[in-house]
């Protein structure tokens, strides 16, 4: 009776895990297991239609990966299974920062960018691994499910972008600006090295817009605009639209006579443009003017100091015959 007893049990849970695989394997949302050496279990549908990878090809291996890049490298079902948790930072965009407890316990989540080279798109996708134990407490899997989020990210980074850029002449703007400005200033002060600013105004812009109208002037901004992105080329410099036809070129790690030879290029380029001007008094085109400053940056300056600087050779240049660019004398740890 016993024996018979512990069959029927046998029986009842051999059904009840038959079930949990259909119906994990039915579910909406793309599934995958791995068992505590990282061969596939399960490799639901939903997780066929979202990596272009049939389970017949993947189940029994440890190919699951080619699903979402085009190199081998762990998921973060493999990271939980192997205990190497400490490498998601790593490996994902994003993640939550779980002690070893709470991995133990609940798994992880993270986001990554993944290539999915069997389908050819590149998706945005969060992830939450969780691993399971038998009644001893051994790890016997590792379920992870998948959410595609692209649509949101490429949403919420268009946002972005729209906060710090230029609605006119598509660079940076004053906002972007001002937060790069204190950035790249502590970074100065803890590597030491000079941080060269160019404040830049276009010559008679009033005139210019009162002669061409407001439509002219526009067109002209967004002109010099492109003039002045096109000669500053490091990853590093930052352009920017810093109010009405005042520009600003922010670049770290440049001397003061570095800095003096990109404003001369910077002015060059906008006066090849040839863009008719009637209204200067400097040629019959348009042209800038430009203030150039440098500072070795302290942790006793502040950032506002190098705007003024910049600002006030900006204003001898314009005082001096406007067309040309006049740099301030070096500062070393300048203050507000």
């Amino acid at each position: 009776m016993m024996a018979r007893n512990q069959i029927n049990k046998n029986n009842q849970e051999d059904g009840r895990l038959d079930f949990s695989v259909r119906l994990m394997e039915h579910l909406v949302v793309p599934t995958f297991v791995l068992d505590a050496d990282c061969r596939v279990l399960i490799w639901n549908r939903a997780c066929e239609r979202l990596t272009g990878v049939r389970a017949s090809e993947v189940i029994g291996t440890r190919e699951h990966w080619r699903g979402f890049y085009d190199a081998p490298r762990p998921c973060l079902a493999d990271l939980i299974a192997l205990g190497r948790t400490e490498e998601i930072d790593a490996l994902y965009a994003d993640h939550d920062h779980a002690g070893e407890d709470a991995v133990t316990a609940h798994g992880r989540r993270a986001e990554n960018w993944c290539v999915m080279p069997q389908v050819g798109t590149r998706l945005y996708l969060a992830i939450d691994a969780g691993p399971i134990y038998d009644e001893s407490g051994t790890l016997v899997a590792v379920v992870e499910t998948l959410r595609d989020m692209t649509v949101q990210k490429e949403a919420q980074a268009e946002l972005e972008r729209l906060a710090t850029r230029d609605g006119l002449t598509g660079i940076a703007n004053r906002r972007c600006f001002d937060d790069t400005l204190n950035t790249e200033w502590r970074r100065a002060s803890r590597e030491s090295r000079a941080l060269s600013l160019l404040m830049i105004d276009v010559d008679y812009f009033k005139r210019f817009n009162d002669t061409y109208g407001h439509q002219g002037g526009d067109e002209c901004l967004r002109q010099v605009a492109a003039a002045m992105s096109g000669v500053v080329k490091r990853a590093s410099d930052a352009v920017a639209r810093y109010g009405g036809e005042e520009f600003s070129v922010l670049m770290p790690a440049t001397e003061p006579e570095g800095a003096l030879l990109v404003a001369e290029r910077i002015r060059a380029a906008v006066e090849a443009l040839r863009l008719p001007h009637s209204g200067s008094e400097v040629a019959n085109h348009v042209t800038i003017s430009i203030g150039v400053a440098s500072a070795h940056a302290t942790n006793a300056g502040m950032p506002a100091g190098l705007v003024a600087a910049a600002d006030a050779a900006l204003y001898r240049a314009k005082h001096e015959g406007r067309n040309r660019a006049v740099l301030a004398a070096p500062l070393d740890g300048i203050s507000a």
